[in-house]
């Protein structure tokens, strides 16, 4: 499978100033989650290095106009939000809430509004998809994909769709930034981009997809990398 995933520094070169960009990501590099977790990782937080790659991608977001962070309620999507938003101001760009929306204040003083839908958008019946995650994430999110239906999930190609609404309806400012799970950004690729996704072949962390939103014409969408390639082998 090749690499077909844009790298940010040349996503950020050619983009056209008029539009609207939304970033529906994975989080940073995240600590293991060993087959034993109870809350199946929940709890788990990011590594040191992916906190600095966090911070590195929010230098690279130009200065034109404001920035707004939302992320899964889940920690790690939550500091990976905060380091994106304190990259942007180490390179002296600012962050700006949204009146009258609640927010997590970081100690920095980014803002980060925490979404349950980015924490479960595409989920159906939890227990189905808990039980989906106890006998195998990959292999369960694959057969979703190839199928287009299961019982734990919504219709993926449907829900994508309103994935991508709820984004475009929840922010409006010059750099719309989503942090949530792989879960909910390959039936996303898949949606969007026709990515084919296997178990022992999945998406890197800090990957997700860029809509520009231009004042006329239609929503371009590109696939896009903070990493070295877009790819996790496993």
């Amino acid at each position: 499978m090749t690499n077909d995933f844009v790298q940010f520094s040349d996503f950020f070169a050619q983009v056209d100033w008029n539009s609207r960009i939304y970033l529906l990501l994975r989080h940073a590099e995240r600590n293991h989650i060993t087959p034993e977790d109870k809350d199946f990782g929940a709890h788990v937080g990011l590594t040191e290095r992916g906190r600095r790659q966090a911070v590195t991608l929010g230098k690279m977001i130009p200065a034109f106009g404001d920035a707004v962070y939302f992320s899964s309620p889940v920690g790690r999507c939550i500091e990976t939000a905060q380091c994106i938003g304190e990259g942007r101001k180490l390179a002296g760009f600012g962050n700006f809430a949204i009146p009258g929306m609640a927010s997590g204040i970081a100690a920095d003083g980014v803002n980060v509004t925490p979404l349950d839908a980015l924490g479960d958008f595409f989920v159906r019946d939890v227990p189905a998809y808990e039980q989906t995650l106890r006998e195998g994430f990959y292999e369960g999110i694959c057969k979703w994909l190839d199928s287009g239906e299961h019982d734990a999930f919504w219709p993926f190609h449907e829900r994508a769709e309103q994935m991508r609404e709820m984004m475009f309806e929840k922010a409006q400012s010059r750099f719309n930034i989503f942090v949530t799970h792989d879960a909910w950004i390959v039936p996303c690729l898949s949606h969007f981009c026709s990515f084919k996704f296997e178990p022992k072949c999945w998406m890197n962390f800090l990957t997700g997809l860029a809509f520009e939103v231009p004042e006329k014409g239609n929503v371009k969408v590109t696939p896009v990398t903070a990493m070295e390639t877009g790819w996790l082998h496993f």
